[in-house]
């Protein structure tokens, strides 16, 4: 049992190391752009408003790393409906970006740490953390979420789950037959 589960394990990182990095690069310009305006922020025109920074700083770095994702990451995934793809992303992003208020919200009013370099922690790294996790899977699978069984790079990667080709032959009931509907791939067991 623990073997199967390192096989898949290891499965699913020869899967997306490569997009894994370039969200990586992509995310720690992002950190550095989000970082860089709250800090600035905090000591400068929202020094009294530090869940409000957070959220200005997270919107400045959202826009850059939808372009950087969109037209670098997940390139080869990009929907041909632009706007759904945008209006998924500021989604997916706003979701993200409520994981890193919250916890300046937390540090804030629930532990009564209000010193800059407090928040500062827990909304660019605990929050950044959290929120980075949640975005590379709503990007891979919901933004930017082409079906991965029509990418010739991505053909055998039931197998390499563990779960067999005739499995995903089949169409959900009432698909139609449509294509890429934007819907979550279904969880391997």
């Amino acid at each position: 049992m623990l073997e199967r589960i390192k096989l898949k394990i290891a499965g699913l990182i020869s899967l997306l190391w490569r997009e894994v990095a370039k969200f990586g690069v992509v995310g720690g310009v992002a950190f550095v752009i989000d970082s860089g305006i709250y800090v600035w922020l905090l000591h400068g025109p929202m020094s009294d408003s530090q869940v409000k920074a957070k959220i200005v700083a997270g919107v400045v770095a959202t826009m850059f790393s939808w372009v950087a994702n969109r037209y670098w990451t997940f390139r080869h995934r990009r929907q041909a409906n632009v706007l759904r793809e945008l209006v998924m992303f500021i989604i997916m992003n706003a979701i993200g970006l409520g994981i890193a208020a919250a916890c300046v919200w937390v540090t804030k009013y629930w532990l009564g740490l209000t010193d800059p370099t407090s928040v500062f922690i827990a909304g660019s790294v605990v929050g950044l953390v959290l929120g980075t996790i949640f975005r590379f899977f709503a990007y891979r699978f919901w933004v930017f979420g082409k079906e991965m069984d029509q990418e010739e790079a991505f053909a055998h990667d039931h197998e390499v789950l563990g779960k067999h080709k005739a499995d995903t032959d089949t169409e959900p009931a009432g698909s139609g037959g449509q294509g890429d509907t934007g819907t979550v791939p279904t969880v391997v067991r």
